[in-house]
Order: structure tokens, then C-alpha cells, then sequence
């Protein structure tokens, strides 16, 4: 074979064509040019709007089942809640309408036992609204600050209440703000009634909790009682709830049983609350006491008298009796000179009016003249005085 003929081109593997670099410069400036194209003149823009219109159909076709997957598991749990929320609907609307009709029997029944007996309709006690400031900074008590004050005629002692019951008692007046003692206060004290029973008592705070004190270990109290206020201190309204009894233990050391109760009202996370009226200031002034009688004042001043009357009694009878003697003992002196005396039982003090009588008969017999005169002489003395 000639030397001419042979092909000196490298094999197509060896073939590389431009170089990686070249390449790169190249691919770079044509994509720089389609983005500057597509930005400045919108080139690629009709292009992307038929591709997005042939992919739309399939794009639909592919999410078809997993939206209505989607729907039925979302159908199925609104199905479900929404009977959840019909059984609650029907128990509410249930013990609602209980209680409507039972509140308008006892105020019908209310209207007319105070018409029967002639009582004045129930006290209308205002109430302002107020917001919880923040808390007492003693640790040892329960107290809270409110933001009014005498500015807005808060008296002392009037009722705070929330929502939920009685909540404490207002304490200090400033002329901003006031301070109210929290029923759960070492020192709080409120009188309540058992609703079950219509038992009235006392409920303590505890510091953190309440209890009713002073209760007898058999007393007729239950888990579970709800305890009201009484209205009959003067300062809160009847029937606002206060507590509810939490545990019983008759069984105590001591003669009284031990009763733990749980407030109807919590203090911790309250903001508003309402201030009334103390139930005092829409009643009747009280009547004014009446003095005290001093017994034992009394029981000396009559012990004075008698012993007065005794010692004037003791007086006139001795001042009878002393000259009826007298005439007995000169009538023994003459007996024994003129004769036999009989003898006879010793005169006793008898009253002035019967002198004559006792001397008389006391005067012992004697065979003599003289004993018998000077006897009857003195008798005689004795009876006129």
C-alpha cells in the first residue's frame, strides 16, 4: 500500500473536538443571550404557555386521586364532629331548658308568697365593674389590689365577685384603688348556707383552700354540697355561690369534724371582677341596743337592803324583849323569898306587838304579892313601846 493512501486522521474516540473550556464559553454566553431574549423581548414566553397547556391535563390526571383522598378523609372527620358537637347541643339545650322552667315555676311561686305575706321585693344591689391590678406582696396572706377606689364610692366590706362565686371582700379604701381580702385568707370568714340541707355555718379560709369549722362529727354534711351565702349578715346577697364541700372527716382529735371545702371561685388568672354594694345600705337601720343591766350590781344592792331590814327587825325585837325579862328574873328573887317558884322555859325574842302576851306568860308563878306587880308593871312598859 503507498504511503499516500493511508488515513492519518485519529481514531473517533480520540476525537474530542473544541475543548471543555471552549464549550463552556459558548454554552454560557447562548443561555446569558435566552435570559437577556426572554427578559427584554419575551422570546421563550409562548413556548412555556403551550408547554403548561399540554402538561395541565396530565398534571389533573395525576392529582385526581390524591385530592379525593384527601376530601374523603376530610368528610369523615367533619361528619364526625359535627355529631359531637350536635350530642353536646342537644345535652345543653336539654338541661337548659330544665333549668329554665324550674327558675320560672320558683319565681312564680317566689311572687306570690311575697304577695301572701306582704314582704317587700328583694333588694336590688348595684355593682360596678373592676380589673385585678396585682397581688398583695405579703406572702403570708391572699389579698389583691382593684383598680377603684373611693373615687368610684367602693365602701368597706363590700362583696367582689367574679363569674364563678364570691371571690373576697374588700378591706381598705384608697382613693384609687382598694384592697380586697380573698375568702381564702387566714382571716376571712363568711357566713353560708348548705343548699341540701339548709344548714347555716361558718367557712374559714386555710390559706390556700377554705374549710367549714365548728361543725359536730354527725353533722348532715356530704362530699359534694354546695354552700351559698346566707344573706343574713348584712353584707352579701343570698344565694351567691362560695364553695363546695371537697372532703368530710368526722373521725378527727377533736370534738368538731374536720371539712375541707373547695372555693367556687379562684383567684389565680382573674382580671375583671364586680364590686356590690354591701346588702346593709338598702336595709333599715338597726335598732339602737338597749343598755346593759348590771346583774350582779343588782343582786348586791338587794343583798344590802335585806340585810338592813334584817338588822332593823333584830333591833325592835331586842328593845321589847329586854324589860319583859327583867320583871321575870325580880319575879325568881321574890319566889325565892316568899315561896315555891315553878319553873318555865326561858323567854324567846317574839315581835313588838306581842311584848305584853310573851312577858306575860313567861313571868314564872310565885306565892308573893310584889314578884306579881313589879312583872305585870314591866309587861305593861313593853307592850306601849
Amino acid at each position: 500500500m503507498p504511503l499516500g493512501t493511508l488515513d492519518r486522521r485519529p481514531p473517533p474516540f480520540f476525537h474530542q473536538g473544541p475543548s471543555a473550556l471552549t464549550r463552556l464559553a459558548i454554552f454560557s454566553a447562548l443561555a446569558l443571550f435566552l435570559m437577556a431574549a426572554d427578559t427584554r423581548f419575551a422570546v421563550t414566553r409562548p413556548l412555556r404557555a403551550g408547554l403548561a397547556v399540554l402538561l395541565l391535563p396530565i398534571e389533573r390526571t395525576i392529582e385526581w386521586p390524591v385530592r379525593r383522598f384527601e376530601d374523603m378523609g376530610e368528610y369523615i372527620q367533619g361528619l364526625d364532629a359535627a355529631r359531637h358537637q350536635l350530642n353536646v347541643a342537644q345535652v345543653k339545650l336539654v338541661t337548659q331548658a330544665e333549668r329554665s322552667s324550674r327558675v320560672e315555676l320558683l319565681a312564680a311561686e317566689n311572687t306570690r308568697l311575697r304577695a301572701l305575706i306582704d314582704l317587700r321585693p328583694a333588694l336590688t344591689v348595684k355593682s360596678q365593674a373592676a380589673e385585678v391590678l396585682y397581688e398583695a406582696s405579703d406572702p403570708f396572706s391572699r389579698k389583691v389590689f382593684i383598680d377603684v377606689g373611693s373615687h368610684k364610692g367602693v365602701l368597706p366590706g363590700s362583696p367582689v365577685i367574679d363569674e364563678s362565686g364570691v371571690l373576697g371582700q374588700v378591706t381598705r379604701v384608697y382613693p384609687l384603688s382598694s384592697e380586697v381580702t380573698l375568702l381564702v385568707d387566714k382571716e376571712a370568714a363568711i357566713p353560708v348556707l348548705n343548699t341540701r340541707t339548709q344548714q347555716r355555718s361558718a367557712a374559714f379560709g386555710d390559706g390556700g383552700a377554705m374549710e367549714l369549722r365548728f361543725m359536730a362529727g354527725n353533722a348532715d354534711v356530704k362530699a359534694g354540697d354546695v354552700l351559698q351565702t346566707s344573706g343574713v349578715d348584712g353584707i352579701y346577697p343570698p344565694g351567691l355561690p362560695v364553695a363546695k364541700v371537697a372532703k368530710v372527716d368526722p373521725h378527727s382529735d377533736s370534738a368538731f369534724a374536720r371539712i375541707a371545702l373547695a372555693p367556687a371561685a379562684l383567684a389565680d388568672g382573674v382580671r375583671h371582677v364586680l364590686v356590690l354594694e354591701p346588702l346593709s345600705i338598702g336595709q333599715p337601720p338597726r335598732p339602737a341596743p338597749e343598755p346593759e343591766v348590771d346583774v350582779k350590781a343588782e343582786k348586791r344592792a338587794a343583798a344590802k337592803a335585806a340585810a338592813l331590814a334584817a338588822s332593823n327587825a333584830s333591833a325592835a325585837g331586842g328593845v321589847a324583849s329586854a324589860p319583859a325579862a327583867t320583871p321575870a328574873a325580880r319575879g325568881a328573887s321574890a319566889g325565892g323569898v316568899g315561896g315555891t317558884v315553878i319553873p318555865t322555859k326561858p323567854p324567846q325574842a317574839p315581835p313588838a306587838a306581842s311584848a305584853a302576851t310573851a312577858a306575860a306568860g313567861s313571868a314564872p308563878r310565885a306565892h308573893g304579892t310584889g314578884a306579881h306587880a313589879t312583872g305585870a308593871s314591866a309587861a305593861g312598859r313593853g307592850a306601849k313601846r
